[in-house]
């Protein structure tokens, strides 16, 4: 225990931070009892400034807990809290801002919206809008409209719709009779509604069809013009994750603008503060998903550290990147896609390189030790939540992220650069965009054969089995990991 004890001493600011994560995600558990935690959290931090230094990380970091404690709870209440739910059954005119992209179905289309008024009365409430068969509202866009005030639904073939959207501070859909569009948004929304319209713009010479769509999806995080039985199949040969926005195209992004810092003569420093401008650009136009504000934190974190003359730690940009997403919710700690991404990259950072090593040792070529220990590592990692969220996991997505896995950077560099020259040189960018669009059928070919392969995906009750073989296995050799270094 005292081993355990000072390695942690080691290392306050991963300490600290981690105490404030615990503190956000207990709120979800039993909300604290009022100010009185907050007044609390204040005498224990103003008391480690008198105790012996031994002592004193120790006590800022049950403060911090309290801390976030009483924050999570605070926002727990704001996200709970809805004037729409009186209304439902009502119907009137409202004023609804579509505030991400449509997602279209054989009988209409849904769309997450902030209603901006209802029946005369002015609010700001988010709802899921259910609209009409027909053209669908673009993202941004300002509507009035005919709508009636609905629950959401009830648990139904293993989905509780009710739960996924309160955990989103959504209480009501609002079912929309017609609608007409008055409007766009301005402010910050605007300025990423007009990023992602130029971004999608300059993409457009990557191909008709599923080359297009999926050179959209994995640069913009929308996947719903890929058809569903190619995502199936993504699903199934584990690459789904190659449709979400991850870390990899924040560091694209990153790296693109301080290469054409360097290449245009610029200083370093600019260079950076164009990376953290670049990086919150891209965030805007993709969307505040777990993902992408993981990795969008990181990446400016990284570019702060550079510009203050400090190392960089990348445990402790993880960690503040979760304190920083369960401050503004605490019930993204029940989110897959916060799941996954913490796991996976957690698993990148400890899991990986001891596997790289391995394959070192045993003469693995380093064009295929890398991705192959990685893909592990994530697989390994990822397996639990796949089954506790899905009740599924994908057994050969090793070798599917080992033969995907090259083509999605190549993509990401050019699908970006297209983007960057597009309003310079329009052929240059359509050409990226094309080959982009290739290295996407590739992507999609791999998907297509293994995710195809009889064994590719189990699920219960086989997959119970193999889901609690992987957890033990990935926890016994943490644990090895752990007292070996």
């Amino acid at each position: 225990m005292s081993a355990w004890l000072a390695r942690v001493r080691l290392f306050p600011g991963h300490l600290l931070a981690l105490a404030l994560c615990t503190g956000l995600a207990g709120a979800g558990a039993a909300r604290a009892p009022g100010a009185a935690v907050a007044f609390a959290a204040v005498a224990l931090a103003v008391g480690a400034a008198v105790v012996p230094e031994r002592a004193r990380y120790w006590l800022l970091a049950l403060a911090l807990a309290l801390a976030g404690w009483w924050w999570g709870s605070m926002r727990l209440g704001a996200l709970d809290h809805s004037v729409l739910r009186s209304q439902i059954g009502t119907a009137g005119h409202a004023t609804l801002v579509v505030t991400e992209p449509p997602r279209l179905g054989p009988f209409g289309a849904r769309a997450a919206v902030e209603v901006r008024a209802y029946r005369g009365d002015a609010l700001r409430e988010k709802a899921l809008a259910r609209l009409p068969a027909g053209a669908a509202p673009r993202q941004g866009t300002i509507l009035d409209a005919l709508v009636r005030v609905e629950a959401p639904r009830p648990p139904r073939d293993g989905f509780d719709e009710r739960t996924w959207l309160r955990r989103r501070g959504v209480h009501v859909v609002v079912h929309v009779a017609r609608w007409r569009e008055v409007g766009r948004r301005g402010r910050l929304g605007g300025v990423a509604d007009g990023i992602r319209g130029r971004v999608a713009a300059s993409l457009a010479g990557a191909g008709k069809g599923v080359r297009g769509k999926l050179v959209v999806g994995i640069v913009l995080g929308d996947d719903q013009g890929v058809p569903q039985g190619l995502r199936d199949r993504f699903r199934a040969a584990g690459l789904y994750h190659v449709l979400a926005v991850s870390g990899q195209n924040i560091a694209f992004v990153a790296a693109g603008v301080l290469f054409l810092a360097w290449l245009l003569g610029i200083p370093r420093w600019a260079g950076e503060v164009g990376a953290l401008a670049a990086i919150g650009g891209y965030v805007l136009a993709v969307g505040a998903s777990p993902s992408v504000v993981r990795a969008g934190i990181a990446g400016a974190l990284a570019s702060l550290a550079w510009l203050a003359g400090r190392p960089r730690d990348r445990v402790h940009f993880l960690l503040v990147a979760a304190a920083a997403l369960l401050a503004w919710n605490p019930y993204a700690l029940l989110d897959p896609g916060f799941q996954l991404s913490f796991s996976a990259v957690a698993a990148i950072f400890w899991l990986a390189p001891p596997l790289a090593r391995r394959l070192e040792v045993a003469g693995w070529p380093r064009l295929l030790r890398e991705p192959v220990a990685i893909a592990t590592a994530c697989s390994v990692a990822t397996a639990p939540v796949l089954w506790l969220q899905f009740q599924a996991v994908p057994l050969l997505s090793v070798p599917a992220n080992a033969l995907a896995g090259p083509a999605v950077a190549p993509l990401l560099g050019c699908a970006l650069l297209a983007a960057a020259l597009h309003p310079l040189v329009p052929s240059a960018a359509a050409a990226l965009a094309w080959l982009a669009g290739w290295c996407a059928a590739w992507i999609a070919l791999v998907a297509r054969v293994i995710g195809a392969l009889p064994l590719a995906q189990v699920r219960s009750p086989p997959g119970a089995v193999v889901a609690a073989v992987v957890t033990a296995l990935a926890g016994a050799y943490a644990w090895r990991r752990w007292r070996t270094t």
